[in-house]
């Protein structure tokens, strides 16, 4: 498993270069036998090609998924949105994606990366973050007193950050800024060892 900390849609890949991404992951969709419904795929691009690194039948996991929001095709920018999850359910249940666009503006989420092995004692500047010019969230997951561990071992993010704007670069740079504004105290882990009396 390797970290993962800011997705922005839509992507800022060249036009060839998502073209190579789509068709190396139709191919493993393919052998796969994957035929109906969402799909994850992860994959690693480089200038030797597309490396497909995962291909599940599941959309994108946990609250990332916030950052996609659809309206019917065709409609003008203002009508409700709705969510992926909904999006899906609609689809489960006959209806065609086709009936529906991603939202016009760019979004994005930063999954908080741990910083390093230890125990939370204290979030600050989540307000300061949160007045960040295109933030829409901040949401820290973390507990206090949580014992945090870093990817790869680990399984977990400090929490998400997501914004949105009319352009990509703002999206990013509003994450990055944001994340700036917060500060985490982790202490070291205490060991403990387990001595045995003979």
């Amino acid at each position: 498993m390797f970290e993962e900390t800011i997705y922005v849609t839509p992507s800022r890949a060249s036009v060839d270069e998502q073209g190579a991404i789509v068709e190396a992951v139709s191919r493993a969709i393919r052998a796969l036998g994957l035929w109906h419904g969402p799909i994850h795929a992860e994959c690693r691009v480089n200038e030797e090609g597309v490396f497909v690194l995962e291909v599940a039948a599941r959309p994108i996991g946990g609250l990332s998924a916030r950052t996609l929001r659809f309206r019917p095709t065709g409609e003008s920018i203002g009508q409700p949105l709705i969510s992926l999850e909904e999006l899906l359910l609609r689809q489960a249940t006959g209806e065609s994606p086709a009936g529906w666009t991603r939202e016009g503006l760019s979004s994005g989420v930063m999954m908080i990366p741990i910083p390093r092995r230890g125990v939370l004692r204290e979030v600050a500047g989540t307000d300061e973050a949160r007045r960040t010019p295109h933030v829409d969230e901040v949401r820290i997951t973390a507990k206090i007193d949580q014992l945090l561990i870093p990817l790869p071992e680990g399984a977990s993010y400090l929490g998400f950050i997501f914004a949105t704007a009319e352009h990509q670069h703002d999206v990013e740079r509003a994450l990055r800024a944001s994340h700036g504004q917060i500060r985490f105290t982790i202490d070291p882990e205490i060991p403990v060892y387990n001595r045995s009396h003979g």
